[in-house]
């Protein structure tokens, strides 16, 4: 069965906002490794929106660093399941013909997407990544952790009351040059 990763970079003090952090190219690299063993991202409209069409613009973009142009690339040819009540098909396929808008149950819909053949399955953002948390369905954790207090912002998990607490399992963590860590856990059982 496929796992779903929740992947996301956050500072010290838990924002996630992604105008806070600056990546650089072994946060691509190590954000590569991750995606080579994905072919499907889950995200929620915004994230999406974020995202779209951001990467796909770089991926074209000459001038782009070849750490950045890689990386969109890659994002670029992943498969996207978008869930979202307010966005429909066409609009996000026009920034990019490898995404579906999904309005049905989000626990139905991973649970199918784990069990189809197929790479692992990362989930980005924070609110569809925390309702998975919730509903049990996240297997693996990768935080990249920046050096940083932004003092203000979107925090992990914020607002979400878990059924319990999850232990979780620290299987790697690396120290990168820029001061960031990446973090790997698993989820125990």
């Amino acid at each position: 069965m496929r796992k779903v990763i929740y992947a996301i970079n956050i500072t010290l003090d838990g924002c996630c906002d992604h105008t806070k952090m600056v990546p650089d190219e072994e946060m691509f690299e190590s954000s590569m490794e991750l995606l080579r063993g994905t072919d499907v991202l889950v995200y929620g409209r915004k994230t999406y929106q974020l995202m779209v069409p951001y990467w796909p613009d770089v991926a074209k973009d000459q001038s782009a660093s070849k750490a950045d142009r890689d990386f969109a690339q890659a994002f670029e040819s992943a498969n996207k399941v978008v869930f979202s009540q307010s966005l429909d098909d066409a609009e996000a396929k026009k920034g990019d013909k490898n995404a579906r808008v999904v309005r049905t149950n989000l626990r139905d819909e991973i649970l199918k997407l784990k069990q189809a053949p197929g790479k692992n399955i990362i989930a980005g953002g924070v609110d569809i990544p925390s309702q998975l948390i919730k509903l049990g369905l996240v297997d693996e954790f990768h935080f990249v952790v920046h050096p940083i207090l932004a003092g203000e912002g979107r925090r992990l998990l914020e607002g979400v009351s878990l059924p319990e607490k999850l232990q979780l399992k620290l299987v790697d963590s690396k120290i990168l040059k820029s001061g960031c860590v990446a973090l790997r856990y698993l989820k125990q059982q």
